[in-house]
């Protein structure tokens, strides 16, 4: 059997919680590809400096870069090309690099749908409010097709009056924040309730809408399955799912009091 390995790695700040090299480096293990997941961790970086960044997973045998807060827009005026369906969604989570071009994927849009599918296996028809626009959000209104459009609003009540579900797609209760996005308040029963932060898989959020007695969705899915999605197109290999939510679980375990 040929010796296939493959250099992948994270670009984005703060990441050193990340799971992305125990879930990739478990992919690699279940596709017999040696991995090597490296986070690069830059805070601050300017156009330069990314620049700087992606010219060397050009040249120097990565075969693609995940890409996550805060630099998912910022890379895109630095990549040789973005594939079709992320284009109009105007953030990119990896970038795949080949035959010295790089180009920008999104697999946010698809890892969001499989989550939805996963953790909510019929969720109510309705519009979708989404808070924050950044790469995780615009990917998570493609993914919920508004069928109508989308309206931007500053007031979050408004916003979620009437809508069948709402989804955190900024940093806020990522840890050491201990803050939520939306007011309890403001969270009903007939909600669903999406947060892409899994640094705690149970965010200050999710806690209070689950003690509304709406359905919730945590990072976990929507972690596993793009990263899922990344790693088939890093290697034109498509992995199984258990190997990487086992890889995850094992991560967020190994944060638990006592560890």
């Amino acid at each position: 059997m040929q010796d296939r390995r493959a250099l992948l790695g994270l670009i984005g700040y703060p990441i050193a919680h990340s799971a992305a090299p125990a879930m990739h480096e478990a992919a690699g293990a279940a596709t017999f590809i040696r991995v090597h997941y490296q986070l690069i961790e830059v805070p601050g970086a300017d156009a330069a400096l990314l620049r700087t960044l992606l010219e060397a997973v050009r040249r120097i045998g990565f075969a693609g870069v995940n890409v996550t807060f805060p630099y998912k827009e910022a890379v895109l005026p630095l990549l040789d090309a973005i594939a079709p369906e992320a284009a109009p969604i105007g953030a990119v989570n990896t970038v795949v690099a080949r035959d010295g071009t790089l180009t920008g994927h999104n697999t946010d849009t698809t890892g969001f749908a499989a989550a939805i599918t996963e953790d909510i296996p019929a969720p109510a028809a309705g519009p979708v409010a989404l808070v924050g626009a950044g790469g995780v959000g615009r990917a998570a209104g493609l993914a919920r097709d508004l069928g109508g459009g989308a309206r931007a609003f500053t007031d979050l009540a408004a916003a979620l009056a009437g809508a069948a579900g709402v989804v955190n797609a900024t940093p806020v209760g990522m840890l050491p924040n201990r803050d939520t996005p939306i007011p309890p308040a403001l969270l009903r029963a007939d909600l669903w309730v999406a947060d892409v932060v899994y640094h705690p898989l149970m965010t200050p959020l999710l806690v209070a809408a689950k003690a509304a007695g709406a359905r919730i969705v945590t990072g976990r899915a929507l972690t596993i399955h793009q990263a899922a999605d990344a790693f088939a197109l890093f290697t034109g290999t498509r992995p199984p799912i258990a190997p990487l939510g086992a890889a995850f679980d094992a991560v967020i375990a190994a944060r638990a009091p006592g560890h």
